[in-house]
């Protein structure tokens, strides 16, 4: 059996489209789990599809297509975390509304626009609103910067990338494509087999990830939010609500009520029990399997800047990482349109802690846990290691029991007419063992003895 025919039967795909667009053999469907997922049309496939599979070439990892990409340009680094690098920043958009249109610091929507502007690129390929019904988002074509302003935040969303690679081949454009660390991978390793597509993607601009999402995250916010699934329209996922800080951010959903009235409602995250990106609910099971969490084969990456000194700021900033001695060229040729704060590539790693320990500590065990099980896998660069304390193992594998767990209970909620009080009761004994497990007895005693002490000293 071919590597594509392991990762599409061993449950790693990602959906990103891109093996369908080199081999007829292959397709991409939505499934019955809101994924994209690869679809054997036949079991012949030819060579080049696991050749492209971001989880099907082990070869060609991020590091060695970061060196080929980058290992030559003067001044460039590489760092574990992040990859190779030329500068790393924390900053955002000044000139006009792109910080206010992003989910953090716009500083990808604003290098994507400047891009269109000077005349770089033609088009950009990015995922805004999608008028296919029951589809909320898809990877789209923009030629102007109005159409790239529509697709402006993050969308946490199931996309896919065949449609749009269909476009590039028939037109002779230059492109600038936004993605997802794996989406992004796929493309270079597509590039290296297609010279047309390589000869029209200009620019990749990455975007850290924390997992991709499946359809029902949105259906379970704006559900919880109190609009029927089977009446959503939108969810946007990232709206800022004035005087909190950037990572107390809401959801803005849209739809219709029994009636066919319109409906909009507004509810903070924190409200929502669904919104915890630790408990990994309707997280594709190839997210489990990556260990790239800051698009290491990208010109210029951005994410949330997760750090005490920015999230009190409401309007978000950006860590940037730029590898690209263009994209470099162009933040100084409009140096006054952005503020950007040089920061040790020490501080963008730590921005994504979390992300990075569940792709580094965490994958280790789970690669450790499909070999001892005999059982195929991706090969990654990270070694399996079953050398965890105890209870971290337990919050690894409560990960991986939550993810699975959440879509039996909303497809059981969706049937049983429950709603989401039944999703909750139904997966709140699953999140309490995982709490337990991160939280074992001797930290509980710690903090208990921690807190007494701190006590005796106030009252002396």
């Amino acid at each position: 059996m071919d590597n594509v025919s392991k990762v599409i039967r061993g449950g790693y795909c990602v959906g990103c489209g891109v093996c369908p667009f080199v081999d007829s053999s292959l397709s991409v469907r939505m499934d019955g789990d809101g994924r994209y997922q690869a679809v054997e049309l036949s079991g012949d496939h030819a060579p080049v599809a696991s050749r492209v599979c971001p989880f099907a070439n082990g070869r060609l990892n991020e590091d060695v297509l970061g060196r080929e990409l980058y290992g030559g340009v003067e001044g460039v680094r590489h760092d574990d975390a992040v990859g190779w690098y030329l500068d790393t920043y924390a900053g955002y958009a000044v000139a006009g509304d792109w910080r206010e249109r992003g989910s953090s610091g716009g500083l990808v929507n604003w290098t994507a626009a400047k891009l269109l502007e000077t005349g770089r690129v033609d088009a950009v390929i990015h995922a805004r609103a999608c008028d296919e019904p029951g589809v909320m988002y898809s990877y789209q074509v923009s030629h102007t910067v109005d159409e790239l302003a529509s697709g402006a935040k993050s969308k946490y969303y199931p996309v896919e990338l065949s449609r749009v690679l269909e476009y590039v081949r028939a037109h002779d454009e230059r492109y600038a494509v936004v993605g997802i660390p794996c989406f992004i991978k796929a493309m270079r390793l597509l590039e290296r087999e297609d010279p047309v597509v390589a000869g029209r993607v200009r620019y990749h601009l990455g975007l850290v990830c924390g997992h991709l999402k499946s359809s029902f995250f949105a259906l379970a916010e704006a559900w919880e939010s109190g609009i029927d699934p089977d009446r959503v329209d939108s969810v946007d996922f990232r709206y800022k609500i004035p005087g909190r800080a950037s990572s107390d951010y809401g959801i803005r959903a849209t739809g219709t009520d029994a009636e066919g009235r319109p409906v909009e409602v507004v509810r903070p995250t924190r409200e929502l029990s669904v919104t915890n990106w630790g408990y990994g609910y309707f997280k594709y099971n190839a997210c489990e399997y990556c260990d790239d969490v800051l698009a290491e084969t990208a010109d210029m990456t951005c994410g949330d800047a997760w750090l005490p000194d920015y999230v009190r700021d409401g309007k978000g900033t950006n860590v940037v990482v730029v590898r690209s001695p263009e994209i470099r060229d162009l933040f100084d040729e409009y140096a006054g349109e952005v503020h950007l704060e040089p920061v040790p590539v020490e501080v963008v790693a730590r921005s994504q802690r979390s992300g990075l320990r569940h792709r580094r500590e965490g994958l280790a065990y789970r690669l450790w846990l499909k070999d001892r099980a005999g059982q195929w896998r991706p090969v990654k660069r990270v070694q399996p290691s079953n050398a965890l304390p105890r209870h971290r193992r337990r919050v690894y594998e409560g990960r991986i029991r939550l993810m699975d767990e959440s879509f039996k209970a909303f497809r059981e909620a969706r049937r049983n007419g429950g709603g989401m009080p039944f999703f909750v009761e139904y997966m709140t004994p699953i999140v309490r063992a995982y709490k337990r497990a991160d939280n074992p007895l001797w930290r509980r005693i710690g903090r208990k003895a921690k807190h007494i002490i701190n006590t005796i000293m106030r009252e002396k």
